[in-house]
């Protein structure tokens, strides 16, 4: 039983069990700070996050050394072209008594590790998906709710783009945050090549379960915000949308589709999360602008002018910043 005594005891309790939580992961994984700190965001915020990193960035290791420190139950699909639906789902078998009996797939758990998600065809994304969005699965017209906590940490190999199925933008647009991995300095390199080839041994300890994990969800949301950090949020999200009213210049001429809605409210609650994170107790527009990157960053499509032009999709958000 999650016990304080008030939210600002709890919300110091979230931050001293997340300084923990990134001893024990850097046991495990050497750097990648940021990209750690942006998974957690992810899960404190209630949301999904889309990997994307050449392989080799220990993408796997990563999430499977996450899901033990939170004492939650891990699962991985590799998505290959002929993974179907039910594989994901899972399926009906017919038992002793020749009755049906619904068999569990391997998306029942806390966490699922989709790895190489554009490897399988729209129709198995779409299992997935619809398990992201409505925290259930529906097989045979039965409705089977899935356990809270629920994560989908989804990867992409950026390289090979032959024989895969890239998610469309209305499908991307579930994944809360778009986190890049880029390879490790060279001091990390050095660092990780010594521990990896000696037979150096870790355990790693529970820092946190999933019942505290659904306390600290509910109360991130009750962490105050001001209503001109939210209104930035918002506007920053509008000035993506070229030929609108708040649209900015540099959208109307580089931008085909900016973000939608959904873009604002993660901005606002992966803000907040950013703040207590980070020794707050209420989000400013610091807090905003340190979330926007990987929240917008796979929200907006830019057109052959910005190409042509050489402006990335981060250097677009980083303008509008």
């Amino acid at each position: 039983m999650v016990n304080y005594k008030d939210d600002v005891e709890a919300v110091d309790s979230l931050r001293q069990k997340y300084n923990i939580f990134t001893k024990e992961v850097n046991k495990a994984i050497y750097g990648q700070e940021q990209v750690i700190k942006e998974v957690l965001i992810t899960i404190f915020s209630g949301g999904h996050a889309l990997l994307v990193g050449v392989p080799g960035l220990a993408k796997t290791m990563l999430i499977n050394t996450i899901s033990g420190i939170l004492g939650l139950q891990y699962k991985r699909i590799q998505f290959t072209p002929d993974l179907m639906p039910s594989d994901i789902i899972g399926t009906e078998i017919l038992d002793q008594n020749r009755k049906f009996q619904f068999l569990k797939g391997p998306v029942f758990a806390n966490i699922i590790l989709a790895d190489e998600i554009n490897r399988t065809p729209p129709k198995t994304q779409a299992a997935l998906l619809e398990a992201m969005q409505e925290k259930a699965v529906t097989a045979n017209g039965t409705t089977y709710k899935l356990d809270a906590p629920f994560f989908v940490l989804a990867t992409q190999n950026p390289i090979e783009q032959e024989g895969t199925y890239p998610l469309p933008e209305a499908q991307l647009d579930r994944f809360m945050f778009n986190i890049v991995l880029d390879y490790p300095s060279f001091e990390e390199e050095v660092q990780i090549v010594e521990n990896t080839t000696t037979d150096q041994k870790y355990t790693l300890d529970q820092v946190l379960n999933g019942e505290e994990i659904i306390y600290f969800q509910k109360l991130l949301r009750r962490v105050p915000i001001n209503k001109s950090v939210l209104e930035y949020a918002v506007k920053l999200a509008y000035k993506t949308r070229p030929n609108t009213l708040m649209s900015d210049e540099l959208a109307n001429k580089y931008i085909s589709w900016g973000a939608g809605p959904r873009a604002s409210q993660y901005l606002v609650i992966a803000a907040k999360t950013h703040a207590v994170l980070s020794g707050k107790y209420s989000p400013d527009i610091e807090d905003v602008q340190a979330v926007a990157i990987p929240v917008l960053r796979h929200r907006i499509v830019r057109n052959f002018k910005a190409e042509a032009a050489g402006y990335s999709i981060e250097k677009l958000i980083k303008k509008l910043l």
